[in-house]
Protein backbone atom coordinates (compact mmCIF):
# COMPACT_ATOMS: atom_id res chain seq x y z
CA UNK A 1 0.00 0.00 0.00
CA UNK A 2 1.12 3.16 -0.63
CA UNK A 3 2.39 5.81 2.30
CA UNK A 4 1.76 8.96 2.27
CA UNK A 5 2.76 11.52 5.04
CA UNK A 6 -0.47 13.79 5.68
CA UNK A 7 -0.43 17.31 5.08
CA UNK A 8 -3.25 19.65 3.69
CA UNK A 9 -2.22 19.04 0.07
CA UNK A 10 -2.18 15.66 0.19
CA UNK A 11 -5.70 15.72 1.80
CA UNK A 12 -7.58 17.53 -0.71
CA UNK A 13 -5.72 15.50 -3.06
CA UNK A 14 -7.40 12.26 -1.44
CA UNK A 15 -10.56 14.00 -0.91
CA UNK A 16 -10.76 14.66 -4.29
CA UNK A 17 -10.31 11.20 -5.58
CA UNK A 18 -12.53 9.82 -2.80
CA UNK A 19 -15.48 11.74 -4.30
CA UNK A 20 -14.73 10.41 -7.72
CA UNK A 21 -16.66 7.20 -6.69
CA UNK A 22 -19.88 9.26 -5.93
CA UNK A 23 -22.59 7.37 -7.71
CA UNK A 24 -23.92 10.99 -8.74
CA UNK A 25 -21.00 11.05 -10.97
CA UNK A 26 -22.16 8.03 -13.33
CA UNK A 27 -23.85 10.44 -16.06
CA UNK A 28 -23.16 7.70 -18.46
CA UNK A 29 -25.92 5.77 -17.02
CA UNK A 30 -28.19 8.11 -15.94
CA UNK A 31 -30.08 8.10 -19.17
CA UNK A 32 -30.48 4.25 -19.34
CA UNK A 33 -32.11 3.77 -16.00
CA UNK A 34 -34.40 6.60 -16.17
CA UNK A 35 -35.45 4.98 -19.31
CA UNK A 36 -36.37 1.88 -17.54
CA UNK A 37 -38.05 3.77 -14.79
CA UNK A 38 -40.47 5.21 -17.48
CA UNK A 39 -41.39 2.31 -19.22
CA UNK A 40 -42.12 -0.28 -15.99
CA UNK A 41 -44.02 3.16 -14.75
CA UNK A 42 -46.37 3.36 -18.16
CA UNK A 43 -46.17 -0.50 -18.85
CA UNK A 44 -46.02 -2.19 -15.39
CA UNK A 45 -45.40 -5.92 -15.70
CA UNK A 46 -44.98 -5.70 -19.51
CA UNK A 47 -41.70 -3.84 -18.84
CA UNK A 48 -40.92 -5.68 -15.64
CA UNK A 49 -41.14 -9.02 -17.19
CA UNK A 50 -39.41 -7.73 -20.00
CA UNK A 51 -35.99 -5.95 -18.60
CA UNK A 52 -35.67 -9.50 -16.01
CA UNK A 53 -35.89 -11.45 -19.04
CA UNK A 54 -33.46 -9.31 -20.78
CA UNK A 55 -30.91 -8.23 -18.02
CA UNK A 56 -30.95 -11.35 -15.44
CA UNK A 57 -32.22 -14.25 -18.23
CA UNK A 58 -35.65 -15.48 -16.65
CA UNK A 59 -38.40 -16.01 -17.59
CA UNK A 60 -41.01 -14.38 -15.71
CA UNK A 61 -44.79 -14.09 -15.34
CA UNK A 62 -47.51 -13.00 -13.16
CA UNK A 63 -48.01 -16.24 -12.68
CA UNK A 64 -44.81 -17.04 -10.83
CA UNK A 65 -43.18 -13.12 -10.04
CA UNK A 66 -43.97 -14.02 -7.02
CA UNK A 67 -42.28 -16.26 -4.30
CA UNK A 68 -44.74 -19.55 -3.24
CA UNK A 69 -44.98 -20.28 0.61
CA UNK A 70 -43.99 -24.05 -1.11
CA UNK A 71 -40.49 -22.15 -2.66
CA UNK A 72 -39.84 -20.98 1.03
CA UNK A 73 -40.48 -24.14 2.44
CA UNK A 74 -38.04 -26.20 -0.04
CA UNK A 75 -35.54 -23.52 0.74
CA UNK A 76 -35.54 -24.08 4.51
CA UNK A 77 -34.48 -27.66 3.28
CA UNK A 78 -32.04 -26.69 1.33
CA UNK A 79 -29.89 -24.13 3.67
CA UNK A 80 -27.81 -26.05 6.14
CA UNK A 81 -28.58 -26.19 9.91
CA UNK A 82 -25.73 -24.57 10.99
CA UNK A 83 -26.01 -21.64 8.83
CA UNK A 84 -29.64 -21.30 9.59
CA UNK A 85 -28.47 -21.62 13.45
CA UNK A 86 -25.94 -18.63 12.82
CA UNK A 87 -28.85 -16.21 10.88
CA UNK A 88 -31.17 -17.07 14.04
CA UNK A 89 -28.83 -15.91 16.60
CA UNK A 90 -27.43 -12.78 14.69
CA UNK A 91 -31.34 -11.80 13.85
CA UNK A 92 -31.70 -11.88 17.66
CA UNK A 93 -28.90 -9.58 17.88
CA UNK A 94 -30.19 -7.36 15.45
CA UNK A 95 -33.76 -7.21 16.81
CA UNK A 96 -32.47 -6.45 20.02
CA UNK A 97 -30.24 -3.39 19.21
CA UNK A 98 -32.99 -1.97 17.54
CA UNK A 99 -35.92 -2.40 20.19
CA UNK A 100 -33.68 0.15 21.84
CA UNK A 101 -34.63 2.59 19.06
CA UNK A 102 -38.25 2.65 19.24
CA UNK A 103 -39.98 5.85 20.03
CA UNK A 104 -43.24 6.62 21.56
CA UNK A 105 -46.19 9.15 20.95
CA UNK A 106 -45.75 11.74 22.73
CA UNK A 107 -48.25 14.80 24.27
CA UNK A 108 -48.08 18.09 26.68
CA UNK A 109 -51.06 19.22 28.28
CA UNK A 110 -50.45 22.38 30.07
CA UNK A 111 -52.86 24.28 32.55
CA UNK A 112 -53.66 27.38 29.56
CA UNK A 113 -55.64 24.63 27.82
CA UNK A 114 -53.06 23.67 25.25
CA UNK A 115 -51.72 20.29 24.17
CA UNK A 116 -48.87 19.89 21.78
CA UNK A 117 -47.65 16.48 20.71
CA UNK A 118 -46.22 13.85 18.31
CA UNK A 119 -47.98 11.20 16.72
CA UNK A 120 -45.31 8.22 15.77
CA UNK A 121 -47.36 5.84 12.96
CA UNK A 122 -45.04 3.19 11.03
CA UNK A 123 -45.09 3.60 7.93
CA UNK A 124 -47.93 0.81 5.98
CA UNK A 125 -45.42 -0.40 3.40
CA UNK A 126 -42.25 -0.85 2.48
CA UNK A 127 -39.69 -2.27 -0.04
CA UNK A 128 -36.49 -4.58 0.29
CA UNK A 129 -33.65 -4.51 -2.47
CA UNK A 130 -31.56 -7.48 -1.89
CA UNK A 131 -28.91 -7.86 -4.49
CA UNK A 132 -28.71 -11.82 -5.80
CA UNK A 133 -28.70 -13.87 -8.63
CA UNK A 134 -25.72 -16.44 -7.67
CA UNK A 135 -24.21 -14.48 -4.71
CA UNK A 136 -26.65 -14.45 -1.27
CA UNK A 137 -26.52 -11.70 1.15
CA UNK A 138 -28.50 -12.90 3.79
CA UNK A 139 -26.86 -10.35 6.26
CA UNK A 140 -28.46 -7.44 4.56
CA UNK A 141 -32.00 -9.21 4.12
CA UNK A 142 -31.83 -8.91 8.03
CA UNK A 143 -30.48 -5.58 8.33
CA UNK A 144 -32.87 -4.16 6.37
CA UNK A 145 -36.10 -6.34 7.36
CA UNK A 146 -35.61 -6.32 11.24
CA UNK A 147 -35.64 -2.44 11.49
CA UNK A 148 -39.26 -1.85 9.41
CA UNK A 149 -40.54 -5.22 11.37
CA UNK A 150 -39.75 -3.55 14.73
CA UNK A 151 -41.12 -0.56 13.70
CA UNK A 152 -44.37 -1.49 13.23
CA UNK A 153 -44.50 -1.53 8.97
CA UNK A 154 -47.34 -4.15 8.18
CA UNK A 155 -46.29 -4.94 4.45
CA UNK A 156 -42.58 -5.43 3.71
CA UNK A 157 -41.92 -6.19 0.48
CA UNK A 158 -38.30 -8.00 -0.82
CA UNK A 159 -37.53 -8.09 -4.15
CA UNK A 160 -34.30 -9.51 -5.42
CA UNK A 161 -32.79 -11.31 -9.01
CA UNK A 162 -33.37 -14.40 -9.69
CA UNK A 163 -30.20 -17.03 -10.93
CA UNK A 164 -31.50 -17.95 -14.57
CA UNK A 165 -33.32 -20.76 -13.49
CA UNK A 166 -35.90 -18.17 -12.44
CA UNK A 167 -35.33 -19.22 -8.66
CA UNK A 168 -34.24 -16.67 -5.89
CA UNK A 169 -31.60 -17.92 -3.71
CA UNK A 170 -33.03 -20.44 -0.89
CA UNK A 171 -29.97 -18.65 1.80
CA UNK A 172 -31.56 -15.09 0.58
CA UNK A 173 -35.19 -16.45 0.73
CA UNK A 174 -34.74 -18.19 4.14
CA UNK A 175 -33.12 -14.92 5.77
CA UNK A 176 -36.35 -12.80 4.51
CA UNK A 177 -39.09 -15.42 5.88
CA UNK A 178 -37.38 -15.20 9.10
CA UNK A 179 -36.64 -11.91 9.34
CA UNK A 180 -40.39 -10.78 8.66
CA UNK A 181 -40.81 -10.28 5.11
CA UNK A 182 -44.48 -10.42 3.77
CA UNK A 183 -44.08 -10.57 0.09
CA UNK A 184 -40.95 -11.36 -2.17
CA UNK A 185 -40.79 -11.00 -5.72
CA UNK A 186 -37.95 -12.46 -7.77
CA UNK A 187 -37.09 -9.09 -9.74
CA UNK A 188 -34.08 -6.91 -9.41
CA UNK A 189 -32.70 -4.23 -10.98
CA UNK A 190 -33.74 -0.42 -12.05
CA UNK A 191 -36.57 -2.28 -13.24
CA UNK A 192 -37.92 -4.03 -9.39
CA UNK A 193 -36.89 -0.50 -8.09
CA UNK A 194 -39.28 1.56 -10.86
CA UNK A 195 -42.24 -1.09 -9.42
CA UNK A 196 -42.09 -0.93 -5.95
CA UNK A 197 -42.26 3.37 -6.66
CA UNK A 198 -45.06 2.84 -9.23
CA UNK A 199 -46.90 -0.67 -8.77
CA UNK A 200 -47.66 -2.87 -11.26
CA UNK A 201 -50.36 -4.99 -12.44
CA UNK A 202 -48.01 -7.74 -9.83
CA UNK A 203 -46.21 -5.48 -7.48
CA UNK A 204 -48.40 -3.03 -5.58
CA UNK A 205 -46.14 -0.09 -4.82
CA UNK A 206 -44.62 0.82 -1.38
CA UNK A 207 -44.03 4.26 0.85
CA UNK A 208 -40.18 3.68 1.10
CA UNK A 209 -37.25 2.02 -0.68
CA UNK A 210 -34.45 0.45 1.38
CA UNK A 211 -31.28 -1.72 0.53
CA UNK A 212 -27.91 -1.78 -1.45
CA UNK A 213 -27.25 -2.47 -4.81
CA UNK A 214 -25.09 -2.15 -8.31
CA UNK A 215 -24.86 1.65 -9.77
CA UNK A 216 -28.22 1.24 -11.92
CA UNK A 217 -30.16 0.36 -8.67
CA UNK A 218 -28.48 3.57 -6.68
CA UNK A 219 -29.26 5.90 -9.51
CA UNK A 220 -33.05 3.98 -9.52
CA UNK A 221 -33.72 5.07 -6.14
CA UNK A 222 -32.55 8.32 -7.17
CA UNK A 223 -34.64 8.63 -9.97
CA UNK A 224 -38.10 7.62 -8.10
CA UNK A 225 -37.29 9.63 -4.96
CA UNK A 226 -39.91 11.75 -4.43
CA UNK A 227 -42.33 9.29 -5.63
CA UNK A 228 -41.38 7.20 -2.86
CA UNK A 229 -38.76 7.69 0.34
CA UNK A 230 -35.71 6.22 -0.15
CA UNK A 231 -32.56 5.25 2.34
CA UNK A 232 -29.83 6.69 0.62
CA UNK A 233 -28.02 6.56 -2.76
CA UNK A 234 -25.58 4.00 -1.45
CA UNK A 235 -21.48 4.18 -2.93
CA UNK A 236 -18.67 2.05 -2.70
CA UNK A 237 -17.78 0.44 0.87
CA UNK A 238 -15.01 1.98 2.88
CA UNK A 239 -13.25 1.45 5.81
CA UNK A 240 -10.62 3.71 7.70
CA UNK A 241 -8.58 2.38 10.57
CA UNK A 242 -6.88 5.00 13.50
CA UNK A 243 -4.14 2.95 14.54
CA UNK A 244 -0.99 3.85 17.07
CA UNK A 245 1.80 2.22 17.43
CA UNK A 246 0.69 -0.28 19.65
CA UNK A 247 -1.56 -2.14 17.31
CA UNK A 248 -1.05 -5.41 15.90
CA UNK A 249 -0.29 -4.55 11.86
CA UNK A 250 -1.55 -8.12 10.90
CA UNK A 251 -5.23 -7.62 12.67
CA UNK A 252 -4.73 -3.90 10.95
CA UNK A 253 -3.93 -5.58 7.40
CA UNK A 254 -6.87 -8.09 7.86
CA UNK A 255 -8.95 -5.50 8.60
CA UNK A 256 -8.52 -3.21 5.83
CA UNK A 257 -8.78 -6.04 2.98
CA UNK A 258 -11.99 -6.99 4.64
CA UNK A 259 -13.25 -3.76 2.89
CA UNK A 260 -11.07 -3.99 -0.15
CA UNK A 261 -12.01 -7.19 -1.44
CA UNK A 262 -15.99 -5.75 -1.95
CA UNK A 263 -15.07 -4.28 -5.16
CA UNK A 264 -12.55 -2.79 -7.34
CA UNK A 265 -14.17 1.04 -6.14
CA UNK A 266 -13.85 0.41 -2.27
CA UNK A 267 -11.71 1.86 0.13
CA UNK A 268 -9.63 1.14 2.72
CA UNK A 269 -7.78 3.92 4.55
CA UNK A 270 -5.08 3.23 7.31
CA UNK A 271 -4.45 7.00 9.47
CA UNK A 272 -1.38 6.07 12.14
CA UNK A 273 0.95 8.14 13.86
CA UNK A 274 4.12 5.79 13.77
CA UNK A 275 5.42 5.06 10.29
CA UNK A 276 6.77 1.50 11.96
CA UNK A 277 3.33 0.19 11.95
CA UNK A 278 2.71 1.94 8.37
CA UNK A 279 5.13 -0.33 6.84
CA UNK A 280 4.27 -3.24 8.75
CA UNK A 281 1.05 -2.83 7.96
CA UNK A 282 1.88 -2.43 4.46
CA UNK A 283 3.93 -5.84 4.66
CA UNK A 284 1.38 -7.86 5.95
CA UNK A 285 -1.05 -6.84 3.01
CA UNK A 286 1.94 -8.30 0.89
CA UNK A 287 1.56 -11.49 2.58
CA UNK A 288 -1.95 -11.26 2.74
CA UNK A 289 -2.71 -10.86 -0.97
CA UNK A 290 -0.84 -14.30 -1.54
CA UNK A 291 -3.44 -16.48 -0.18
CA UNK A 292 -6.70 -14.42 -0.25
CA UNK A 293 -9.57 -15.35 -2.95
CA UNK A 294 -10.40 -11.77 -4.45
CA UNK A 295 -6.66 -11.09 -5.18
CA UNK A 296 -7.13 -9.36 -8.28
CA UNK A 297 -10.07 -6.96 -6.89
CA UNK A 298 -8.40 -6.10 -3.74
CA UNK A 299 -5.29 -4.96 -5.61
CA UNK A 300 -7.42 -3.19 -7.88
CA UNK A 301 -9.18 -1.33 -4.79
CA UNK A 302 -5.53 -0.95 -3.09
CA UNK A 303 -4.28 0.98 -6.44
CA UNK A 304 -6.88 3.20 -6.04
CA UNK A 305 -8.31 3.98 -3.21
CA UNK A 306 -6.55 2.34 -1.04
CA UNK A 307 -3.95 4.94 1.60
CA UNK A 308 -1.33 4.80 4.62
CA UNK A 309 -1.25 8.29 5.90
CA UNK A 310 0.87 9.10 8.17
CA UNK A 311 -0.11 11.79 11.02
CA UNK A 312 1.92 13.75 13.75
CA UNK A 313 -0.91 12.97 16.42
CA UNK A 314 -3.78 11.68 17.25
CA UNK A 315 -5.46 14.67 17.36
CA UNK A 316 -4.75 15.03 13.67
CA UNK A 317 -5.70 11.48 13.54
CA UNK A 318 -9.17 12.63 14.59
CA UNK A 319 -9.29 15.56 11.97
CA UNK A 320 -8.56 13.57 9.20
CA UNK A 321 -11.14 10.95 9.84
CA UNK A 322 -14.05 13.67 10.29
CA UNK A 323 -12.79 15.28 6.95
CA UNK A 324 -13.33 11.66 5.02
CA UNK A 325 -16.40 10.54 7.09
CA UNK A 326 -15.87 7.00 6.55
CA UNK A 327 -18.48 4.25 6.43
CA UNK A 328 -16.32 2.17 8.42
CA UNK A 329 -13.90 3.72 11.42
CA UNK A 330 -11.82 1.28 13.77
CA UNK A 331 -10.39 2.85 16.49
CA UNK A 332 -6.92 0.81 17.63
CA UNK A 333 -5.06 2.48 19.74
CA UNK A 334 -4.15 2.56 24.27
CA UNK A 335 -7.59 4.51 24.56
CA UNK A 336 -9.86 3.76 21.56
CA UNK A 337 -12.77 5.30 23.97
CA UNK A 338 -11.15 8.55 24.36
CA UNK A 339 -9.96 9.51 20.74
CA UNK A 340 -13.72 8.51 19.93
CA UNK A 341 -15.44 11.29 21.50
CA UNK A 342 -13.10 13.43 18.81
CA UNK A 343 -15.05 11.87 16.51
CA UNK A 344 -18.03 13.17 14.82
CA UNK A 345 -18.14 12.10 11.72
CA UNK A 346 -18.33 8.24 10.91
CA UNK A 347 -21.22 5.37 9.80
CA UNK A 348 -20.09 2.80 12.45
CA UNK A 349 -17.40 3.02 15.01
CA UNK A 350 -15.64 0.04 16.14
CA UNK A 351 -13.22 0.24 18.88
CA UNK A 352 -10.34 -2.19 19.92
CA UNK A 353 -8.35 -4.43 18.17
CA UNK A 354 -10.73 -7.26 18.63
CA UNK A 355 -13.96 -4.94 17.12
CA UNK A 356 -13.15 -5.87 13.69
CA UNK A 357 -15.65 -4.69 10.65
CA UNK A 358 -16.84 -7.78 10.08
CA UNK A 359 -18.59 -8.05 13.68
CA UNK A 360 -21.07 -4.92 12.80
CA UNK A 361 -21.39 -6.87 9.35
CA UNK A 362 -23.20 -9.90 10.63
CA UNK A 363 -23.73 -10.66 13.84
CA UNK A 364 -23.33 -7.40 16.87
CA UNK A 365 -26.77 -5.62 16.10
CA UNK A 366 -26.34 -2.35 15.13
CA UNK A 367 -27.19 -2.17 11.38
CA UNK A 368 -24.81 -2.25 8.46
CA UNK A 369 -26.34 0.00 6.05
CA UNK A 370 -24.60 2.59 6.50
CA UNK A 371 -24.00 6.09 4.77
CA UNK A 372 -21.03 5.92 2.43
CA UNK A 373 -18.39 8.33 0.65
CA UNK A 374 -18.10 10.85 3.20
CA UNK A 375 -22.19 11.29 3.30
CA UNK A 376 -22.02 10.28 6.98
CA UNK A 377 -21.19 14.41 7.77
CA UNK A 378 -25.00 14.11 7.80
CA UNK A 379 -26.86 10.61 7.41
CA UNK A 380 -27.07 8.07 10.54
CA UNK A 381 -27.51 4.42 10.08
CA UNK A 382 -30.23 2.41 8.55
CA UNK A 383 -32.57 2.41 11.90
CA UNK A 384 -36.15 2.21 13.31
CA UNK A 385 -36.89 6.05 12.88
CA UNK A 386 -36.58 5.31 8.75
CA UNK A 387 -39.48 3.32 9.16
CA UNK A 388 -41.59 5.50 10.72
CA UNK A 389 -43.27 8.82 10.35
CA UNK A 390 -44.41 11.67 12.66
CA UNK A 391 -47.42 13.80 12.95
CA UNK A 392 -47.82 16.93 15.34
CA UNK A 393 -50.84 17.45 17.65
CA UNK A 394 -51.65 21.07 18.29
CA UNK A 395 -55.32 21.85 20.28
CA UNK A 396 -56.49 25.39 21.97
CA UNK A 397 -58.95 25.71 24.18
CA UNK A 398 -60.43 29.09 23.21
CA UNK A 399 -59.01 30.42 26.25
CA UNK A 400 -55.62 29.59 25.40
CA UNK A 401 -56.05 31.45 22.21
CA UNK A 402 -57.63 34.05 23.76
CA UNK A 403 -54.43 34.83 25.06
CA UNK A 404 -52.09 34.20 21.55
CA UNK A 405 -54.90 35.38 18.97
CA UNK A 406 -53.40 38.99 18.01
CA UNK A 407 -50.22 38.00 18.49
CA UNK A 408 -50.88 35.32 15.50
CA UNK A 409 -53.14 37.90 13.90
CA UNK A 410 -50.12 40.62 13.77
CA UNK A 411 -47.82 37.76 12.59
CA UNK A 412 -50.04 37.14 9.38
CA UNK A 413 -50.53 40.61 8.74
CA UNK A 414 -46.82 41.52 8.92
CA UNK A 415 -46.41 38.47 5.75
CA UNK A 416 -49.78 40.05 3.69
CA UNK A 417 -51.75 37.07 4.03
CA UNK A 418 -55.10 38.49 5.39
CA UNK A 419 -57.19 35.34 5.44
CA UNK A 420 -54.54 33.53 7.73
CA UNK A 421 -55.41 36.57 10.24
CA UNK A 422 -58.76 36.30 9.29
CA UNK A 423 -59.22 33.10 10.39
CA UNK A 424 -58.30 33.89 13.57
CA UNK A 425 -60.19 37.18 14.03
CA UNK A 426 -63.89 35.50 13.07
CA UNK A 427 -63.54 33.31 16.16
CA UNK A 428 -63.24 36.72 18.54
CA UNK A 429 -66.43 38.69 16.61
Amino acid sequence: MRIVTLNEGAMKNLLEEMLKRDPNNYESYTKTVQSIVDQVKAKGDEALFAFTKEFDKAEVSAENVRVSQEEIEEAYRQVKPELLAVMKRSLENIRSYHEKQKRNSWFDAKPDGTILGQKVTPLASAGVYVPGGKAAYPSSVLMNIIPAQVAGVERIVMVTPPGKDGRVNPVTLTAAHLAGATEVYRVGGAQAVAALAFGTQSIPRVDKIVGPGNIFVALAKKAVYGHVSIDSIAGPSEILVIADGGANPRYVAADLLSQAEHDELASAILVTDSRELAQAVSDEVDGFLKVLSRREIIEKSLENYGYILVVDSMEQAAQAANAIAPEHLEIVTANPFELMTKIRNAGAIFLGEYSSEPLGDYYAGPNHILPTNGTARFFSPLNVDDFVKKSSIIYYSREALTAAHRDIEAFAEAEGLTAHANSIKVRFE
